[in-house]
């Protein structure tokens, strides 16, 4: 992972790159043992943070949110994808919105920080330092993971996913969901890019939960689309339209 003595020369420099890992490699921590402990404590702290959150992403009119895996580095063929992506969509107008960290979420800050875009990172909280890839030029940082899941869904134009590991994955499923079950718009985009990487998911979803467990309806599997490239992402979204709905 590129620290500040390893990041390539166009990278900013930043003095929080060190925290700039994936999630599973952050350092726990604890609540201390007073009243911000407590249940009580913490039903306010919640209702707090979903305020602040909405409150950052209300200036923010024209967004798309990325998802992927926070182990690829510059130059891995989906960071370059994401960061190609994040240009593109930039041109057109749109901020690029990640959780801030290191890999997919780093390489859709850079591509629209390198176009001028708007870059925004929504970030996890951590006791001393913050987690954020330096190419994040606006940011809200959360304790709660589910507070800050919720607002990388809440108003985006579009998602785009990414190859990526059991956090990408409770992502998109947890975003194909809220669509099926009519709680956000089915007129919102959902991109997988990546078919090598989805096509077998997909395979499992028609063949197995579909047409073997009767799990799910065949108009399920129209949720989503699978591409190979960003630009073929690009055309997708780029006409998404605006967003009028919002959890219920």
């Amino acid at each position: 992972m590129p620290t500040e003595d390893t990041q390539p020369a166009s990278a900013p420099v930043s003095s929080q790159g060190n925290m700039n890992v994936p999630a599973s490699k952050l350092p726990s921590s604890r609540e201390p043992d007073d009243f911000r402990s407590s249940l009580h404590w913490r039903v306010f702290r919640i209702i707090a943070e979903f305020i602040d959150g909405w409150q950052f992403l209300a200036d923010y009119k024209k967004t798309i949110t990325f998802f992927g895996s926070a182990r690829f580095q510059p130059g891995d063929k989906w960071y370059e994808e994401a960061r190609t992506l994040g240009k593109l969509l930039v041109g057109e107008g749109f901020g690029i919105v990640t959780g801030g960290g290191p890999g997919i979420m780093q390489a859709g800050n850079e591509g629209a920080t390198e176009s001028g875009g708007v870059s925004i990172g929504l970030n996890i909280k951590l006791p001393a330092e913050q987690r954020i890839n330096p190419y994040v030029k606006e940011s809200s940082a959360f304790h709660y993971f589910f507070v800050r899941k919720l607002m990388l869904s809440y108003a985006a134009r579009a998602y785009v996913f990414f190859p990526g590991g059991l956090g990408t994955l409770d992502e998109a499923f947890e975003i194909l969901t809220l669509i099926q079950t009519k709680k956000i718009s089915d007129k919102i985009p959902v991109v997988l890019v990546g078919k090598e990487f989805w096509s077998p998911i997909h395979q499992w979803l028609a063949e197995e939960i579909f047409t073997k467990l009767h799990a799910i309806d065949e108009a399920d599997l129209k949720l989503y689309t699978i591409v190979d490239t960003a630009q073929e992402a690009f055309e997708i979204v780029k006409t998404a339209p605006a967003r009028e709905d919002f959890f219920y």
